[in-house]
């Protein structure tokens, strides 16, 4: 894809800006540097619309000079739990804390393109919002930002947003019309049983043993209740319980995630999960407590929008397969339609091959002015049209 001369003339920018937040990386809802952050290099940058609905993340507003639709661009601002392991020179001063998801290069894609709106006022067509984001990786940051009205009382018509990702080369646009990432939610089962002597089992009711048992059924309902065309994922990651290696424990616990592709397979997972575990306990003699923590909707592309988007990406554009990752973008789709994408930053020679959310996630910061030239593309076809 060709990056226009404006756009790859900000690309000691957008390293500055990528390189300055990658240090301070911030949990969700605690982002108050990098909110205080941004705030000043937007208003540098010549904005002041800007308003903060919550307490930690900006939503900037620019009015055209000329008619069109009003568009959300969004990038999310928070960090994740992870150590830092690139050695990098502006690698994280918090302790415990890192941009492993690449939030700090979405940010700076969109200072990127706020840089170019301010400086060509005659591209800007209608409204423009740019939402920075806070909590996405938990506890969601979108649905704080519509429940506090953000999409609706600024008359938000379509919304855009972009992801870095590893999987794809650098230069690469990726995405699908429909469905390209997964509905989320997580999952809590508590068995409850009669705690007795190890060497009386007979006087007890084996919450361990309980447990087995429902660990094992749950695992059918993706090979045995759903389609064989139908993804999902089924996935406990943690299990607890017990007080010493002798004595039958009375109660355990695990947590997993859910994700599938269809609200309806969600809601099979969600049911059966609920009968398996009531019935398999019961059977053991013991309770069973589910609690669900319904998380993010389906990533589903507006395909009027995917179809632009792989025009404008040309010969650098590959569809991509749909992930079970999650993404809570797909919240502001269940209010108006949008567009969710991909940019490859994945580079053999230097090693960047790390996963999203690894201690080693290291990207170039000129693979983000693809994403800058998509969004100017994108804001240009959408007002055409």
């Amino acid at each position: 894809m060709e990056i226009e001369e404006t756009i790859r003339g900000y690309l000691p920018e957008v390293i500055r800006w990528r390189r300055e937040l990658h240090q301070i990386p911030e949990l969700g809802l605690e982002e108050f540097a990098t909110t205080a952050y941004l705030k000043r290099e937007l208003e540098q940058l010549g904005f002041t619309d800007i308003r903060q609905p919550l307490t930690t993340g900006l939503v900037v507003v620019l009015e055209g000079s000329q008619p069109g639709k009003t568009i959300a661009y969004r990038t999310d601002i928070d960090g994740l739990p992870v150590t830092e392991m690139t050695g990098a020179d502006f690698a994280s001063r918090h302790s415990g804390k890192m941009h492993a998801c690449g939030h700090d290069g979405h940010m700076a894609t969109l200072l990127g393109f706020a840089k170019f709106l301010i400086e060509h006022p005659e591209t800007v067509c209608g409204r423009i919002v740019l939402l920075f984001q806070p909590a996405e990786e938990g506890p969601g940051g979108a649905q704080l930002l519509i429940d506090a009205g953000v999409l609706t009382d600024l008359g938000v018509e379509q919304i855009i947003g972009l992801h870095v990702f590893p999987e794809f080369p650098s230069g690469v646009i990726a995405c699908r019309p429909g469905a390209m990432m997964a509905r989320n939610g997580e999952v809590t089962i508590t068995i409850r049983g009669v705690s007795a002597h190890g060497a009386q089992p007979q006087q007890g009711q084996d919450a361990i043993l309980a447990m087995s048992g429902v660990v094992q059924a749950l695992h059918t309902i993706v090979a045995r209740n759903l389609s064989p065309l139908d993804a999902a994922v089924l996935t406990f990651g943690k299990i607890y319980g017990g007080e010493a290696m002798n004595i039958i424990p009375g109660q355990v616990t695990i947590e997993g995630t859910m994700r599938a592709f269809s609200d309806a397979v969600y809601e099979t997972l969600v049911k059966r999960i609920e009968e398996i575990a009531a019935g398999v306990a019961a059977g053991y003699g013991c309770e069973a407590e589910v609690v669900f923590n319904h998380m993010y909707r389906v990533v589903d592309n507006d395909p009027q929008l995917a179809a632009m988007l792989a025009d404008i990406a040309g010969a650098s554009y590959e569809e991509t397969p749909p992930y079970l990752l999650a993404e809570d973008f797909s919240m502001y789709q269940q209010v108006v339609p949008g567009l969710f994408f991909f940019v490859g930053i994945r580079n053999e020679k230097k090693d960047w091959v790390h996963p999203l959310h690894s201690g080693k996630l290291q990207f170039d910061e000129a693979d983000l002015l693809g994403g800058i030239q998509c969004y100017r593309e994108l804001l240009q076809r959408i007002n055409e049209n």
